[in-house]
Order: structure tokens, then C-alpha cells, then sequence
């Protein structure tokens, strides 16, 4: 079944905002997991506005469950502390310095050979790689070249369209994943899933490894408490 892995950034930003350490986002991420959660995201930026280096060095003394680091592979600062800390997965996405938030893929075709480099060096260390693609055939191929173990499908075009024509809106990802599942990569997608429209990706793509959920689901969580909230998720997932 598909797993749930929750990214904890949304949490950072609010104990950021105020100074101190409320919300305490190591309670936080270690009562998701007693609530449900098969995984911890993070995405540390280089301007640490969310998500803190030293964050990152704490959780993964105490989680029990996966561990994902998400960022940018350009900076070196990023792949010193993947390579410190060891997290059970890496997601490589081509952030610019001060962006937002991700909103696009790799072109795996154009800087093949450098995510072949990088993709080598953190599997050397025994982490488990994926690359953030755009529902691509081109993208997906390139990045089964790289020797990647997965791929994390940017859905934010799905959650775009999915409400006006989810048929649509869901065709490319089909394509897209069963490209990868043939090329004998893993699957995971994220960005802007929600209670709304994870069921449906779940049911027309089975076979999705793993889910990443931020935004959508600290937003619910303020109606419905987190507990109650990470549990809606994985019904979503069919639990």
C-alpha cells in the first residue's frame, strides 16, 4: 500500500514566525508518527526560513520511521548534511535559492550526467534516491538512466486540473508511472495533494510507493487536530 510521509515544514515556519519553540516541531514530528504516519519529510532551504540544519541532525536521532530529506542537490551545504545524517531517502529537487516553494522537475535529460554524479554519491552512502520529475515520458526515461531508485511525480498540475476534468488531469501521471514502474524505478508524488483529490490518484496509480503531504494537511489539521487529520489521509491511501 502506499505510505504516507509527512512533511513537517508548515510546522517549522509557525514556531519560526514567533521565535522559540512552539509548535516543538520534534513532538510534533514524533506524534505524527504515533498517529499514523509512515514517514517525515523535510526540505531544509539555504535560508533556513522553515526547516533548520540542526532540525534535521535532531530528528534523525529520535524517528522511527523513514526519513526524507528533500533539496536541491546544487548546494553543498545540502549534500554535506544528507551525507551526515543519512536519511533513509533523498529527493532531489531543482530549487532555485529563494524559491518558494517547488514548482517544477528536473529536465533529466539536459543534466543527466550531473544527477548521474549525484545520484552515485549518495547511494554510495546507502541512501535511497528519488528525482522530483514533471509527468514527462522524456524526463522519466532520463532519470532512469541516472541510475535514481525512484521518482517523485510533481503533481501540482493534477490538483490544478482535477476538479474540472480529473480523467485528464490524471493521464499524464498514468503514462508517467507506468513508464517508471517498466524502467524498474519506484514511485512517490507530492505538491499539493489534499483529501480532495488523494483517492483518486491512488486508485487510477495503485502502485504509488509513497505520498508526501505538507501544506494541505497542516491546513486541515487546524479544523480537524492532527491526529484526526493524518488518519483521513490514510483512508484516502485505502487503509
Amino acid at each position: 500500500m502506499t505510505r504516507l510521509s509527512v512533511n513537517i515544514n508548515k510546522i517549522a515556519t509557525i514556531r519560526n514566525s514567533r521565535g522559540g519553540n512552539n509548535p516543538d516541531l520534534i513532538k510534533v514530528a514524533l506524534d505524527a508518527e504515533q498517529f499514523g504516519a509512515e514517514g517525515i519529510t523535510v526540505h531544509p532551504r539555504p535560508d533556513e526560513r522553515h526547516i533548520r540544519y540542526a532540525d534535521v541532525r535532531a530528528l534523525k536521532k529520535v524517528l522511527t520511521t523513514e526519513f526524507n530529506i528533500e533539496g536541491n542537490c546544487r548546494e553543498e551545504k545540502f549534500v554535506k548534511l544528507v551525507l551526515e545524517v543519512k536519511p533513509d531517502q533523498v529527493t532531489l529537487v531543482p530549487d532555485a535559492e529563494g524559491q518558494l516553494t517547488s514548482d517544477h522537475g528536473w529536465d533529466t535529460v539536459k543534466h543527466r550526467d550531473y544527477l548521474s554524479e549525484m545520484i552515485g554519491i549518495f547511494k554510495s552512502a546507502g541512501i535511497r534516491t528519488s528525482i522530483f520529475c514533471n509527468p514527462d515520458p522524456d524526463m522519466i526515461a532520463g532519470a532512469a538512466v541516472t541510475g535514481a531508485d525512484r521518482i517523485e511525480l510533481y503533481t501540482e498540475s493534477y490538483a490544478q486540473h482535477f476538479k474540472t476534468d480529473r480523467a485528464s488531469a490524471i493521464a499524464p501521471y498514468i503514462a508517467a508511472a507506468n513508464m517508471a514502474k517498466a524502467l524498474g524505478m519506484g514511485i512517490n508524488a507530492g505538491h499539493d495533494l489534499d483529501l480532495d483529490n488523494l483517492h483518486y490518484l491512488i486508485k487510477e496509480i495503485p502502485f504509488i510507493d509513497e505520498v508526501s503531504i505538507g501544506h494541505a494537511l497542516v491546513c486541515d489539521a487546524l479544523y480537524l487536530g492532527l491526529e484526526n487529520t493524518i488518519q483521513l489521509y490514510r483512508r484516502q491511501l485505502n487503509y
